[in-house]
This record gives structure tokens, C-alpha cells and sequence, in this order.
């Protein structure tokens, strides 16, 4: 379909505002507004135009990513891919801010590396630089 131009927005289910906001604070989003809505929504956005809504319902008590953790593999998003521009400065800003990298730096044989953390509510984010 032509009339797609870009992804809007990621929706991530969690638990807590206070605690997903500060986590998404030390990669560089900034808080829009919320919570919004019945469900209800929280932004955050990027400066380089990347936004997140947080959908504001799920458990408390969740240990493992569904889609990601258990034997059973389910259909459904499994991780967003941010992109990067310097995978040492990324990496070592992560490290420096305590965030673990749970798999990675991985490089392709075409020359593409990416490396992985979750967040505190065990969503994958990944940082992606492209092939040059």
C-alpha cells in the first residue's frame, strides 16, 4: 500500500509509568502526556522522532516475555530494532547507565551488528547498526 510513509508509533504493555519512564529517560525519550484515555496511554518520544505509547494494563507480577522467554512460541511482535550510529558509544553508554546486554554485539557477515536489552517490563530493545 503507497499511501504508508513511516511507523507512527510502538505500543509496549507496562506494568508501571514511573518505572518505564525513567528507564526510557536514560535512552533519551522524553514525556509527552498521560495517562490518556480508557485503556489508558502514555507518550514518550525520541528526538529522532521514534515515539512509544505505553499502554498502562498489564500485570504487575509479569517475569518472563510471553513471546520471547517460554518454550511455546507465540505469533505476535517479539522486539523493536532502534538504529544506531556507533555501536561502542551505544554500548558503553548502556553499560555506563547499568542497563545489562542480554545478548550481542552480534555481526553479521555482511558487516551489520546489533546488540540487545530489556526493559523492566522484559520488552526486547534492540540497537541496530546497519551494514555500511
Amino acid at each position: 500500500m503507497k499511501e504508508i510513509t513511516r511507523i507512527n508509533h510502538i505500543g509496549i504493555r507496562v506494568a508501571d509509568l514511573d518505572i518505564a519512564r525513567r528507564f526510557y529517560e536514560k535512552l533519551g525519550f522524553e514525556f509527552i502526556a498521560g495517562p490518556l484515555g480508557p485503556e489508558p496511554v502514555a507518550i514518550m518520544e525520541h528526538p529522532s522522532g521514534v515515539n512509544i505509547n505505553f499502554i498502562l494494563n498489564a500485570s504487575k507480577n509479569q517475569i518472563v516475555n510471553m513471546l520471547m522467554d517460554i518454550p511455546e512460541k507465540y505469533t505476535g511482535y517479539t522486539h523493536m530494532a532502534l538504529e544506531i550510529s556507533d555501536m561502542q558509544a551505544t554500548q558503553a553508554h548502556l553499560e555506563s547507565i547499568g542497563f545489562e546486554i542480554t545478548e550481542g554485539p552480534i555481526v553479521t557477515s555482511e558487516g551489520a551488528s546489533f546488540i540487545f536489552i530489556r526493559d523492566p517490563d522484559q520488552n526486547v530493545i534492540e540497537f541496530h547498526l546497519p551494514a555500511k
